[in-house]
């Protein structure tokens, strides 16, 4: 279990270094203990299961996709179908997401849920076809394998497209800096207008938590897991975490968020396309 602790403190940084980018205190501990204290505000005729199973949700998904996330050779449960795992929690993330929206019994909370689920069959398919990509390479859905057989090329190298179709998705899995929509302002914060306290706290640590998760599963798909120079492996893949973390984390403040129309005309007219002849090619060089 020490991967999800290790992941889960790397969530609490990417929550401080965010602080910071906007311009508030780098000190998440403070903002966390403020909503605590705060009374949970509920609209009228509220769905209090269905949001509770939402808000929780969240973060429970992050936590059982860390499960699989290998340091070096090691992971907390080592499973054959790691690739799966993961994508599987991707699910479990958009039905938290839109109960949590529609529980609260709010317009924009609706908004924002609706938005998700639009946002999440946007880029699911080249998300999926970026993590085929690089199973298909390894011969293995084991995220241990994978890494583990980038000895001599990291995928990142020669599946550059893939690489880059998983970061983007990666950003629109955690609703994040361009695919922030679904808590976009113009809905007055989207499924978050409505969730205060601990419920909102809970939301946006699982929020946090895919983010992290997401980085750190780029590392034995992409980035040749916990390979490297001097440092041992299971130190390798904490380093690189923190790396494609940092990157994800910094393009919040440095791209604007795009509505959702936009977002699905790329993701089909340019994500698919680009994932599609990626995977063809490393199918024509692995046969």
């Amino acid at each position: 279990m020490v991967e999800v602790v290790v992941l889960g403190m790397l969530a609490v940084a990417a929550a401080s270094l965010n602080g910071a980018f906007a311009g508030r205190p780098a000190e998440p501990f403070q903002e966390a203990a403020r909503l605590l204290t705060l009374q949970r505000r509920r609209t009228a005729r509220a769905d209090v299961l269905l949001t509770r199973i939402g808000v929780v949700s969240l973060p429970l998904a992050a936590a059982l996709a860390a499960l699989v996330v290998p340091f070096g050779d090691r992971a907390a449960v080592g499973s054959g179908v790691g690739v799966v795992w993961f994508n599987a929690m991707e699910v479990v993330a958009w039905g938290a997401v839109w109960l949590a929206g529609w529980g609260v019994n709010s317009a924009f909370g609706l908004v924002g849920g609706y938005r998700f689920l639009a946002q999440g069959l946007a880029y699911e398919l080249p998300h999926m076809f970026a993590l085929i990509t690089a199973a298909l390479a390894a011969h293995s859905l084991d995220l241990r394998i994978i890494g583990e057989a980038q000895g001599g090329l990291w995928f990142a190298v020669w599946m550059p497209a893939a690489f880059a179709v998983y970061l983007v998705s990666a950003l629109a899995m955690a609703f994040w800096g361009p695919f922030g929509h679904p808590v976009g302002g113009d809905a007055a914060g989207g499924v978050l207008a409505e969730l205060s306290g601990p419920d909102r706290l809970v939301f946006l640590a699982g929020r946090y938590g895919l983010l992290t998760v997401a980085a750190a599963v780029a590392v034995p798909l992409f980035l040749g897991g916990g390979a490297g120079p001097w440092l041992p492996a299971w130190l390798w893949s904490p380093v690189k975490t923190c790396a494609v973390l940092a990157l994800l984390v910094w393009t919040r403040r440095r791209f604007p968020v795009l509505r959702m129309d936009r977002a699905m005309t790329v993701a089909w007219t340019v994500l698919i396309p680009a994932t599609v002849l990626q995977m063809l090619v490393v199918a024509i060089v692995v046969v």
